[in-house]
């Protein structure tokens, strides 16, 4: 293959890129290429960071700290902070997201106080591992997928970790209500992480530009040597919207990853395809795997993504995917042990498998995996079968 690749973003989806082509990979950070999904663990002291490596790009063409301010999509260049230039044939924009910073009184200036971080970049990671300690005291806004991670690692350090969700529930986008009541119960027994929901942070309290304290809505104050923001992210569009590329949340792509631009092609968070934005490294995979096939041969096309999410807390093991919570006329099975805290949902609409939670006991969570991936009709067998440790199969 002659033509020239260049891809912004040396991440999950820009990574598996290189690999698989001869490109030119032009990463922001001065890491190597990562996996991000491996980070809580390495803050929770369970890896080290070479262990988040991922497989070196292909003839060597990775460069890291590289800032790219432009396309110039009529030479077909892109341009660099250092004055650098690249001519490509095919762009591909795997720019990623950036953590969403909540409008918070302290927050202001661009800038975050000592102590306050984000949980999303190798750096982020290296900078809360040199903060905590035993009996630190961190609080962590927000209770989605992230913010579990960050608590559950900080707890396992020692530190005194509260988690603060302004939801009712934690995870709401992947569990249910009963799932969420059992991983808080998780968390609080067995880690010991003060969990308040339904809360929302109104600021935080600085001294000398280093941060003490969060104050709830309600007056309370939570007394912070640390402070993880964990809020969701916000896809990297700027470099598309100041190129004229079509972007609505993400940079809109087709099935076969094209932008607006027939020779430029988006990849992992930044992208949304087909109304979706999907912010999981299994998509980004996927993503980077069939742009590789149009880029290499012509073929193939992207059809949407179907993964589950995993998540492994010490003594609880959780997988969700798909619609957790049933709409009329969904037929739902549920299986649960108060005294093991397992817990087994499946939602089937029709004939097919729409969502499901299990925490606890994944013994089923293969076959529900197939039966989810494929989306293929489920089999002529009662709906208990999709629970049991073989899947019915």
């Amino acid at each position: 293959m002659s033509s020239r690749i260049v891809v912004v973003g040396g991440g999950t989806a820009g990574a598996r890129l290189a690999e698989r082509l001869p490109v030119t990979l032009l990463g922001e950070e001065p890491h190597a290429p990562y996996n991000r999904v491996l980070l809580a663990d390495v803050l929770a002291g369970r890896y080290g960071p070479e262990v988040t490596a991922l497989p070196a790009p292909r003839d060597g063409g990775a460069r890291h700290e590289v800032r790219v301010t432009g396309i110039d999509r009529a030479a077909r260049v892109v341009h660099c902070a250092d004055g650098a230039a690249f001519a490509y044939d095919r762009l591909v924009l795997a720019t990623g997201s950036n953590p969403v910073l909540p409008p918070l009184r302290g927050l202001g200036g661009g800038r975050l106080p000592a102590g306050v971080h984000a949980f999303r970049t190798l750096d982020d990671c290296l900078a809360l591992d040199a903060l905590v300690a035993p009996g630190v005291r961190a609080v962590v806004i927000g209770g989605g997928l992230l913010g579990v991670s960050a608590a559950r690692a900080l707890a396992a350090r020692g530190a005194e970790v509260v988690l603060a969700q302004q939801g009712e529930h934690l995870m709401e986008r992947q569990l249910d209500a009963e799932a969420s009541r059992l991983l808080r119960r998780h968390l609080e027994a067995d880690l010991g992480v003060e969990v308040h929901t339904e809360c929302r942070v109104r600021g935080l309290r600085c001294t000398d530009d280093t941060v003490e304290a969060v104050e709830l809505a309600d007056g309370f104050v939570l007394d912070a040597d640390v402070v993880v923001l964990a809020c969701g992210v916000r896809p990297r569009v700027g470099l598309a919207l100041e190129a004229g590329l079509d972007v609505r949340r993400g940079i809109v792509v087709d099935d076969q990853l094209r932008t607006s631009d027939p020779f430029v092609h988006a990849v992992g968070d930044c992208a949304e395809h087909d109304g979706r934005l999907y912010g999981l490294a299994g998509a980004a995979l996927e993503q980077a795997d069939v742009l590789a096939e149009v880029l290499l041969h012509g073929t193939g096309a992207y059809r949407g993504t179907r993964a589950l999410t995993r998540l492994s807390m010490d003594a609880l093991e959780l997988a969700a995917f798909g619609e957790a919570t049933a709409l009329p006329g969904d037929d739902t099975v549920r299986l649960a042990d108060a005294t093991s805290g397992a817990y087994r949902k499946v939602v089937v609409r029709g004939d097919r498998l729409v969502g499901g939670v299990l925490l606890g006991d994944l013994g089923a969570v293969g076959a529900l995996a197939r039966a989810w991936e494929g989306d293929e009709a489920l089999p002529e067998a009662p709906l208990l079968h999709l629970l049991t440790h073989d899947g019915g199969s």
